[in-house]
């Protein structure tokens, strides 16, 4: 939305799932006619975003963000209407225009200026929303009128801050602009669109156009001034001087995700237990009341609508069932060193019976004949729920890919003025296979003399990497490594096999020695706003497919396009996080791999020209 003086505008339309991964509080959301910012959490209305019960996960944000943080909440939302007017039109996720320079878009005329100069009027459109714009009074009145396109260009510092580019100051070359400098006008010469062919021009004498080209690289850090510490999703400044860089609108490195995730993991074995324990927090309080009086009051809830199908009889007895456990004395808290997400996980995906539940059902697989020596167990796992949390974001700069209970000390810029209270987060639903292998197997490799070679190769690699960079990340150890090109793989082959892209199939990598080890991968999939996907992963996992699957990923694994350059990488010569991968063998989407396409080896898997230090076979 915007907000002109009228009220607000209705301006697009996003999917939850777009407003955590894509389009996230600080990014700039770019619409067939407006380019748009999503402003901070004090902007966004509470009253329509529903909360969502997940303690592992707001666990996790408090951990990071602070105790202050009460709930996880859904972005703002109304069910849409036939009434354009109707109060679903002015609910949703609030933006606010940006860049804030615009050109007008005839040739003719190209004249640059801030959207508050009063040269351009924003055109609106209740009923196609998309058509909303700004235009400009260069070619009269009416529909005519040439479009007002967002400036191509801005300037942001890896500090998280952001500004409009700095036209004036770029075009007078620092100095102050004369009184009678009044137009600029943004030209593209050629064909190509590339910095080089776009000028800038002042209509002020002995002032030449000058190319963005300029504006650009090493030379445009020197050209610019400094960072002035912009949050213009928030509408503040803050202290920086940093060295700003020039990026183009839609850059892809203008906005980067810093998420928390976790799935939803049974609590109880029946669903009715499983719903009371997720809602606890509410339900616990008419533990203390009457029963008579606690059964009247069980309809007001507002998780009544989940619980009304199993009936207030059976729903009271499970409230009293909980408040009598509760009231039992329980295990030590964990400390907060010992916070660990992936243990729980592990526990509910290998343990030895099934689960029934509406967002974790699983089921056990026998294992293929040609996996059956480093294969411990296949779990399908027919329903499950993952929950995002956006915690904050980065410009310039990724956030290094750690695992989630290590990364506290993430740059992050923040989503809301003060110490947030709430953090936005989205729900998936969706399917996978989990796949655990032999501990023993995997304890015996990790101890061969040519495998720990190899782990000092791809270590020294890592400690150059981090070097590199001024940080201090520990070493995941070969063991993930190993996992971690084996889930690669395999997502390359089902992405072959099940229907959906391999951008589509993410990993989640459970790699642990020591004291409680852990070994396996989780292949799932998951789609926003529906109850789930079609099941072509889950049938991936069966006896009959699975065993080929993997020894066609094997296969094709031995080789490279890119070989024996591909093969022959070694890491320690740059200081990689990886050693025989790239594009063509084992790179995936971002989407997918949960590490960044760090810290794989296709040679601790299978035989390479390089070498061979696999560690099972099909």
């Amino acid at each position: 939305m915007t907000a002109p003086a009228n009220g607000p505008l209705r301006v697009g339309e996003l999917r939850p799932s777009q407003l955590l991964h894509t389009y996230g509080v600080g990014s700039v959301v770019d619409l067939p006619n407006l380019s748009t910012m999503v402003l901070g959490l004090d902007h966004w209305e509470l009253e329509r975003a529903k909360p969502l019960t997940e303690d592992r996960l707001l666990a996790a944000v408090r951990r990071r963000l602070g105790a202050q943080v009460t709930t996880l909440r859904t972005p703002p939302h109304l069910p849409e209407t036939t009434d354009p007017f109707g109060d679903w039109a002015r609910i949703g996720v609030p933006v606010a225009l940006f860049p804030r320079w615009l050109r007008c878009s005839r040739e003719q005329c190209n004249q640059l200026a801030p959207a508050s100069s009063g040269l351009f009027e924003l055109e609106e459109h209740f009923f196609r929303p998309e058509n909303t714009r700004y235009v400009h009074h260069c070619f009269g009145q009416g529909r005519s009128r040439p479009t007002a396109v967002p400036a191509r260009f801005l300037i942001a510092c890896p500090a998280g801050h952001m500004d409009d580019f700095p036209w004036q100051y770029f075009v007078h070359r620092g100095a102050a602009p004369p009184e009678d400098c009044n137009t600029l006008t943004l030209v593209e010469r050629g064909t190509t669109g590339e910095a080089a062919n776009v000028f800038v021009q002042c209509t002020c004498k002995n002032i030449s156009a000058r190319s963005m080209a300029e504006a650009m690289g090493r030379r445009g850090e020197q050209e610019l001034p400094a960072c002035r510490g912009h949050h213009p999703h928030l509408g503040s400044f803050e202290e920086c001087g940093e060295t700003v860089r020039t990026i183009a609108l839609g850059a892809t490195n203008s906005w980067f995700a810093s998420q928390l995730r976790v799935f939803s993991l049974p609590r109880a074995d029946e669903p009715l237990a499983q719903a009371v324990r997720e809602h606890w927090g509410s339900l616990q309080l008419l533990a203390a009341v009457p029963a008579e009086a606690a059964k009247m009051l069980l309809p007001t809830q507002a998780c009544w609508p989940e619980l009304e199908p199993y009936g207030v009889e059976a729903v009271w007895k499970a409230v009293t069932a909980e408040a009598a456990a509760a009231a039992e004395p329980t295990a030590q808290e964990p400390e907060d060193d010992d916070f660990d997400l992936s243990t729980p996980e592990w526990q509910a995906f290998t343990a030895p019976h099934r689960h029934e539940l509406p967002d974790f059902t699983t089921e056990h697989e026998r294992l293929p004949e040609s996996a059956n020596g480093w294969l411990e167990r296949v779990v399908l796992v027919n329903r499950l729920r993952e929950v995002s949390a956006l915690t904050g974001f980065t410009r310039i700069d990724a956030p290094e890919w750690l695992p989630q209970e290590e990364d506290l000390s993430s740059p992050a810029a923040r989503l809301s003025r003060e110490a947030p209270t709430w953090v936005p987060c989205a729900e998936l639903r969706g399917e996978g296979v989990f796949l655990s292998f032999r501990e023993d197997l995997i304890a015996d490799w990790e101890k061969r003399t040519d495998v720990k070679a190899r782990e000092r190769v791809l270590k020294e690699g890592h400690r150059k990497w981090c070097q590199a960079r001024g940080i201090d990340h520990e070493w995941p150890g070969i063991r993930y490594v190993l996992l971690h090109t084996f889930a690669h793989v395999l997502i390359r082959q089902f992405a072959l096999e099940c229907g959906y892209g391999a951008s589509g199939i993410a990993e989640r990598i459970y790699a642990r020695a020591g004291k409680n080890p852990m070994a396996g991968v989780l292949l799932y999939t998951a789609a926003p706003d529906s109850e789930g996907t079609l099941g072509g992963l889950v049938s991936l996992g069966r006896r009959e497919r699975l065993g080929p699957a993997i020894s066609q990923a094997f296969e094709e694994a031995r080789l490279c396009s890119s070989d024996p350059m591909c093969s022959e990488h070694d890491p320690r010569v740059h200081g990689r996080l990886h050693g025989a991968a790239c594009h063509a063998c084992l790179f995936a989407a971002e989407t997918s791999c949960e590490r960044g396409n760090h810290y794989l080896d296709r040679a601790v898997l299978v035989e390479t020209l390089a070498g061979d230090f696999g560690a099972f076979r099909p």
